[in-house]
């Protein structure tokens, strides 16, 4: 792995691989999650986006950047500017199909309209998509996602900011809300599958009662493409109407929006679980899952809900696991509050092994931030798309800064 001598090496915790701090200077800067790359497609840039402030959220009107990382000659460079960020995941920032397209979600504030923007960052040419983005299609031809002004109405630090009075609030069955695609090429989306159609067809299957959703409020709060391009799951939330209770569902459906199936019922989602995630076959799901009151265990499941199972009995889960393609190594982050955290605020990146069960700190660092929660700082360790590096999060010298970790060697063998 070439990288500029620029970057300094982090060495706190006696990291057992190569690790760099590749925000040295100004902060405020985080990835976006642990999904996507934020590696362009040739591996010498990182698209990143940096907060105007890390003291509070976001509101309406609130700018930020997003940045350029040339790992190469050590360069940050700001790119583009937007008005549609969130805490947690910035700008949704992300790499289409090559080095020249850079996508992320931005406001329209006369209009106070959302909507994704697609930039090469050499040139600085922009074009605009109708619909927002959470997550570009593996070939760079589509993006897909929920509504982002609506995601605010399921949990603080989610969706793009606009006026309260701008933001949706769904009732019952919606029709005019759910997954949306849009042709990068184009620029042009739609609404692939409401959230009524996907509650009336799992009805129908006899995998929900429908009329459990007619007097609540129903959201899709994050949607992601399988490696292939050819599914999708969608994470539906649904709120009793005082509010008072929430239940999570992980549906998954054809990219043509048909063979829409129950992958995480919310009655098994409620024995504790977070952060769902499609593995390398694009025929099954990973989590973490409370299954029997033992603790969070990462767990597999098909796209259906056939099958969900433990991959390891005695190891704990904990943050936002992905799995290499060799099948043989998962790595995941954690909370502060998990139970393989160090208690000092600080968090160990883990790669476990699923056939010994060998659990290796890769890194050791520091996340706890004194602001309130929704400002958390999750590291979201993520590949680049060779799968020999990763870039992950942190919160050192009293801001948010993004480092990356060599992983080649002896890390990623059988």
């Amino acid at each position: 792995m070439y990288i500029s001598n620029k970057f300094p090496i982090y060495q706190k915790y006696a990291p057992s691989v190569p690790t760099y701090c590749v925000t040295p200077a100004e902060g405020r800067v985080i990835h976006r999650f642990f999904d996507t790359s934020p590696f362009s497609p040739s591996g010498r840039y990182l698209g990143l986006f940096r907060m105007p402030f890390e003291d509070r959220n976001p509101q309406p009107g609130d700018e930020g950047e997003i940045v350029l990382v040339d790992l190469w000659s050590g360069e940050e460079r700001i790119v583009g500017r937007t008005c549609g960020w969130e805490s947690q995941v910035g700008a949704n920032v992300q790499w289409g199909a090559s080095d020249e397209e850079l996508y992320y979600n931005d406001v329209d504030t006369s209009a106070w309209q959302a909507h994704g923007i697609k930039l090469n960052p050499f040139t600085g040419k922009t074009s605009v998509l109708d619909h927002g983005i959470f997550m570009i299609s593996p070939d760079g031809n589509l993006s897909a996602t929920t509504c982002p002004v609506r995601a605010r109405r399921t949990q603080i630090g989610y969706g793009v900011m606009l006026p309260d009075r701008r933001v949706p609030v769904n009732s019952g069955l919606p029709e005019d809300d759910g997954l949306y695609i849009t042709d990068t090429a184009t620029g042009k989306g739609r609404l692939l599958v409401s959230i009524r159609r996907m509650l009336e067809e799992l009805h129908d299957k006899g995998k929900l009662n429908m009329e459990d959703y007619l007097n609540g409020e129903s959201y899709g709060f994050q949607c992601k493409w399988n490696p292939q391009g050819t599914r999708l799951l969608f994470v539906l939330r649904s709120f009793s109407r005082d509010r008072t209770s929430r239940k999570n569902h992980v549906i998954t459906m054809k990219r043509d929006g048909t063979d829409i199936q129950l992958a995480i019922p919310s009655h098994v989602w409620a024995k504790g679980g977070h952060h769902i995630n499609w593995t390398p076959d694009g025929e099954h799901l990973t989590m973490n899952l409370n299954m029997d009151g033992q603790g969070l265990r990462f767990v597999k499941v098909r796209y259906d809900g056939v099958g969900l199972h433990k991959l390891l009995d005695d190891v704990v889960g904990s943050g936002h696991p992905t799995v290499h393609p060799d099948g043989i190594h998962l790595l995941t982050d954690a909370y502060l509050e998990d139970t393989v955290a160090f208690g000092d605020g600080t968090v160990p990146l883990r790669l476990v092994h699923l056939h010994s069960g060998e659990d290796r700190v890769l890194v050791r660092v520091p996340t706890q931030q004194p602001f309130d929660f929704t400002l958390r700082v999750d590291p979201h360790p993520a590949w680049d798309r060779d799968f020999s590096r990763i870039a992950f999060n942190a919160f050192v010298g009293g801001t948010r800064r993004v480092f990356v970790a060599d992983l080649r060697g002896p890390f990623i063998t059988g």
